[in-house]
């Protein structure tokens, strides 16, 4: 296996193209930033350290990725924050603003913005969001590409980006913090994973072909779901009971997406009770609801701080 051939078949990185590279310090991440010089250039690399000053690791952390980059001849730009008190879950928090810090980067830049998420990464998460939330998009897993965001390791495994380092005399630090099970992705990541590899050595690659595979088929869903609205902001309730049950929840999640603006996980769930509504609103969960009206189903945002009761001659269970 020739990683860096087969990144640069991936055509997710390429000569000369402006590239900020997330850099944690990690295996992945090291890995990353040395592929994306070896294909791209030096001059079209930088790198982004997000320094959270969580850990008593926090300054050797950065201090190796700084060493990384003069190694490299990559320009890094290091982002030091502080957890405010109400920030939540960590982890949620810590990506959010990697993710938004990188962003900026690579805007600033005029850029693409590249992770090392792995499909060690990808076969953890898909089984995390299958436990965690039910439907068709906890297969899909992360893409290749999101928009500016690209995954040029998300075909590899974390054992093969810890021998491209190896093999290039590269040092990565490990953050002892992913092996706190306190964390749910920590123990999909000590327990499921190393359980799958057991079935058989190939899982995880065999998790992230049937997530690409998956992502082709959604997108003839999504072609199928614009036909049937064939542009319209609503649909008769008629034709949608008529309609394959399963390509009629995939209706009202459009619709509920494109009144929310964000994605409706819950909106597909409710579609019996949106057939049994008769004229009247129900709450589809995730700041949108619906609204049937002489027959027609619209969706629109729920007014801040209410939530939409079912109305007209039948209520149905929230």
């Amino acid at each position: 296996m020739d990683l860096l051939a087969d990144v640069r078949a991936t055509c997710l990185l390429h000569v000369g193209e402006p590239i900020v590279v997330l850099l944690s310090g990690g295996r992945d991440s090291v890995c990353l930033l040395d592929v994306a010089v070896r294909i791209a250039g030096a001059g079209a690399v930088s790198a982004l350290h997000v320094n959270y000053d969580l850990r008593a690791q926090a300054g050797a952390d950065e201090r190796h990725c700084r060493a990384l980059c003069e190694q490299l001849r990559v320009t890094l730009e290091v982002e030091a924050v502080q957890r405010p008190r109400d920030a939540g879950n960590l982890q949620a928090w810590a990506r959010d603003v990697r993710l938004g810090a990188g962003a900026s980067a690579a805007a600033a830049r005029g850029a693409k913005l590249a992770t090392g998420h792995t499909a060690s990464d990808q076969a953890e998460t898909i089984l995390y969001r299958l436990a965690a939330s039910p439907g068709r998009r906890a297969l899909l897993g992360m893409a290749e590409r999101d928009g500016l965001l690209v995954r040029p390791l998300l075909r590899f495994t974390r054992a093969q980006t810890a021998a491209h380092c190896t093999a290039g005399g590269l040092a990565w630090r490990d953050d002892a913090s992913n092996d706190d099970l306190a964390y749910a992705r920590n123990r999909a990541r000590a327990n499921l994973v190393p359980a799958l590899r057991q079935l058989h050595p190939a899982a995880e690659a065999n998790v992230v072909r049937t997530a690409q595979l998956l992502r082709e088929e959604a997108a003839v869903l999504d072609e199928v779901v614009a036909t049937a609205l064939a542009g319209r902001d609503h649909i008769e309730v008629a034709h949608l009971a008529a309609l394959p049950p399963a390509l009629a929840r995939l209706i009202v999640r459009r619709l509920a997406e494109d009144a929310a603006g964000r994605l409706c996980a819950r909106a597909a769930g409710r579609l019996e009770a949106i057939l049994a509504l008769g004229d009247g609103a129900i709450d589809l969960g995730d700041g949108a609801r619906a609204v049937v009206s002489e027959g027609a189903l619209r969706v629109k945002r729920t007014p801040a701080g209410r939530s939409a009761p079912a109305a007209g001659g039948r209520r149905s269970c929230a």
